[in-house]
């Protein structure tokens, strides 16, 4: 039945959440802020770094229009922060490798579809050697617009000429959710990763698996 497996990267495949609060909070001492705790950043995590900066310099989930920073330069700061740890304390959440092979073993087509600019996924992909195992990566500078966005979502099936009726995308967020349902596919959720500090139930989704395998499972089901 399924073809194609879409994954979302940051809180589905890798757990990037304590360099991303190195960075920020290095630019909120940078900026004469105090840190704050990592749990909370990583609550703001999930519809760009655009976003992920515009929160961590409002300590806040919505932040007001107006920051006490330029977001460009404070973007900026932020980058340049994210490039020295990238990668530093990143771990494979478990099941990963195992499902991703398995899925490959199946006969499915594998993308990346993430939020994360180019330039941090690439590398990431690389170092924890995960890169090999997809042949698409959708990065949040890849498109016009990013999740909850369907066309990440829409170019990575183009890429694999994955009809979207076949395809599945398994992420940890709303963002996740929102983009599979507008695009047309399937969308699985992990329990374990970033969405924005909200219960992972209450998503529109076709199921919640507690891992990459489980998510192996769930589509031979339906294949058989």
């Amino acid at each position: 039945m399924f073809e194609a497996a879409l994954f979302d990267l940051d809180g589905t495949l890798l757990d990037t959440a304590p360099d991303l609060a190195l960075a920020a909070n290095a630019m909120r001492v940078e900026y004469g802020m105090p840190p704050l705790r990592e749990d909370v950043i990583t609550t703001f995590v999930g519809k760009g770094m655009e976003n992920l900066v515009r929160r961590v310099l409002a300590g806040s989930l919505e932040p007001e229009e107006q920051l006490a920073h330029p977001i460009e330069e404070a973007l900026a700061v932020f980058k340049r922060h994210y490039h020295i740890v990238n990668g530093d304390r990143v771990r494979i959440f478990d099941g990963v490798l195992e499902g991703l092979q398995a899925m490959r073993a199946d006969g499915l087509s594998l993308g990346v579809v993430t939020n994360k600019p180019t330039e941090f996924t690439l590398p990431l992909l690389a170092q924890t050697g995960l890169g090999g195992l997809f042949e698409t990566i959708v990065c949040g500078d890849t498109c016009a617009h990013k999740k909850p966005h369907p066309e990440p979502v829409l170019h990575a099936c183009r890429q694999l000429n994955a009809d979207l009726a076949r395809a599945v995308v398994i992420g940890d967020s709303v963002n996740d959710a929102l983009a599979a349902r507008a695009a047309g596919t399937a969308v699985l959720i992990v329990p374990y990763g970033y969405n924005e500090g909200r219960d992972v139930r209450t998503l529109d989704a076709d199921g919640i698996v507690p891992d990459v395998m489980a998510a192996v499972a769930w589509m031979r089901e339906r294949a058989s």
